[in-house]
């Protein structure tokens, strides 16, 4: 696929790990234009599940690469979640984190729902282009308590904002460029919380297939424990005839 006159080359792929009896992650990458979503679940229960597959589902049908669009999209999102979990009893939420460009346009958008994550990977930098929202980044931020602490570790669950929530909040929505050469990483925290930060950048900045990214990245989110499901999307961008980027 292309995004402007950069040709795009993408992988994906998800792992349950050993916390959970099934992957409550889910992903989506389009076989007909620029679209990658990637969504995580709130909790192991039924809610979880609906939460996930309504938000890829309903994104998916009604997202346009401009951020008009993409705001439209997400308050559709919202609310056709919330619907779904009216009759469940339970919660019914989950990230969504989305890659979304125009073939004929330059640059990408990103759409940040939680605290699944967007990193860039350009010139030897790896760099977390999303916030968390959580008030455990709120924390981090401000300084309200050690990252290593009990505390901290909590805030972790403590969404601020979601698909599903009552107070059907905003996404981030972000303007990005694509160059070639650029390498761009979608994921739930199930990777980003078991795989560190200097593995991650080596990982990215090797040159080759991006499946081969995304199968060696969660293969460590599992040699590190697998504690949680597990989901990657690596985006590289070549130039516009290169096969191979």
């Amino acid at each position: 696929m292309r995004a402007g006159g950069v040709r795009l080359s993408v992988a994906a792929g998800s792992v349950t790990g050993n916390r959970y009896p099934a992957n409550f992650d889910v992903l989506h990458v389009d076989p007909a234009r620029p679209l990658v979503v990637v969504a995580d679940g709130m909790g192991g229960g039924r809610g979880s599940a609906v939460a996930g597959r309504t938000a890829v589902d309903s994104f998916v049908a009604t997202a346009v690469p401009d951020a008009a669009g993409l705001y439209a999209a997400v308050a559709e999102v919202q609310s056709r979640v919330r619907a779904a979990g009216a009759g469940l009893g339970e919660l019914t939420g989950c990230t969504l984190t989305a890659f979304v460009a125009g073939e004929r346009t330059p640059g990408a958008w990103l759409v940040q729902l939680g605290d699944s994550r967007a990193y860039r990977f350009r010139d030897g930098l790896l760099e977390l282009l999303t916030t968390d929202h959580t008030v455990a980044w709120l924390g981090a931020v401000h300084g309200w308590w050690p990252a290593d602490s009990a505390e901290a570790h909590a805030a972790r669950y403590r969404l601020t904002r979601y698909a599903g929530h009552p107070g059907s909040p905003e996404p981030d929505v972000l303007s990005v460029t694509v160059r070639p050469g650029d390498t761009y990483l979608l994921c739930t925290d199930g990777l980003s919380e078991q795989v560190g930060y200097e593995r991650m950048a080596g990982v990215l900045g090797a040159a080759g297939d991006p499946a081969r990214a995304v199968e060696t990245l969660l293969t460590d989110s599992l040699t590190a424990g697998g504690e949680d499901n597990a989901t990657a999307a690596v985006i590289r961008a070549g130039t516009g005839g290169d096969d191979n980027a």
